[in-house]
């Protein structure tokens, strides 16, 4: 064996090492012995919050999104503003996300009986996967032993989350700087099959598509013509929300892929997975496929779980999720 072939065998061993010590730290149970109620207790604060609010299934995922795609799922979009630095959570990008309480509650209660020990990252993910179980998607294990990070930024929300302008070719590099294929990002827009989006989302595709002063010409006509009626131009009410799903905005189904065939997907964003063959068939497979994408979506949800965490001693374990300690 040569000298290069013997370096990059020694550079893919200790690249095999650091995924293996990675998932060794990430792991289902991790709260087994040290807080074995853990899991039990961030369900019950989500069913309670399910109770008074349906939304929010879809609240605590797309906090989970934005936590992991902003410095990895470390709970940094949790994190408060201070005087001197603007957090995650104050970007005009964030200032929709909801579900704080849900967390903040779960995290009170675990202090109580097991003080220092679960993350507020953690909380978040299992919160997602609550989420996705009372929306009738399929119940998933979650890996933990995430570790909270101690910056948040306002300025990196605008490089790292897609908004729903994105064409097909932004969102796969956004995904694919995540260490998320094109295939991942396909299945993780299904969770566009369940809440809302702001009125203002959504204006310029239904008003000025790319300066036209017309409607974006991928939209179902009829489809636009009720969302106009929801969302009518110069309206002082940008926060009125419409359903991302119509047919079944509060259950996680492939109802949300048949939309696309027809042209009816709500952003940019979405009909854009119909712009190339590729995208276009894996659109079709889960549009006639539950099941399928349900355990797709279930495993593509585990995966962005391990996007960029903080685990062993890096980072802190945080005794309010909205301050670092």
């Amino acid at each position: 064996m040569g000298f290069r072939e013997a370096e990059a065998l020694l550079l893919t061993l200790v690249l095999g090492l650091c995924v293996n010590q990675l998932e060794a730290q990430l792991q289902v149970g991790f709260y087994r012995s040290s807080c074995p109620n853990a899991e039990k207790i961030v369900t019950e604060e989500v069913v309670k919050a399910l109770v008074t609010h349906p939304g929010v299934p879809a609240d605590l995922l797309r906090l989970h999104f934005h936590d992991c795609f902003v410095r990895g799922c470390d709970g940094s979009v949790l994190l408060d503003s201070t005087p001197g630095s603007t957090a995650e959570k104050d970007s005009p990008i964030n200032n929709s996300l909801e579900g704080y309480d849900v967390v903040d509650n779960a995290k009170t209660r675990l202090e109580a009986v097991c003080p220092g020990i679960v993350s507020c990252a953690d909380i978040v993910a299992f919160a997602a996967r609550d989420s996705v179980k009372l929306s009738k998607g399929i119940p998933y294990d979650v890996p933990a032993g995430r570790r909270d990070g101690r910056v948040s930024l306002s300025s990196e929300t605008f490089t790292n989350l897609p908004p729903p302008t994105f064409n097909l070719d932004q969102l796969t590099q956004n995904f694919a700087s995540k260490g998320l294929t094109q295939e991942d990002m396909v299945i993780l827009s299904g969770a566009h099959t369940i809440g809302d989006a702001r009125c203002s989302s959504i204006t310029s595709r239904l008003y000025n598509f790319n300066s036209t002063g017309k409607a974006d010409p991928s939209l179902d006509p009829a489809y636009a013509a009720k969302l106009k009626k929801k969302c009518p131009p110069n309206s002082v009410n940008g926060n009125r929300g419409v359903d991302m799903d119509p047919p079944s905005p509060t259950i996680i189904d492939s109802s949300y892929y048949r939309n696309l065939l027809f042209h009816r997907g709500l952003f940019t964003s979405d009909q854009t997975l119909m712009s190339s063959p590729v995208t276009a068939a894996q659109v079709m497979k889960n549009a006639f496929n539950d099941c399928l994408f349900k355990r797709n979506f279930a495993a593509a949800m585990v995966k962005m779980g391990r996007v960029e965490v903080l685990t062993g001693t890096n980072g802190e374990i945080r005794k309010k999720c909205n301050v670092i300690n």
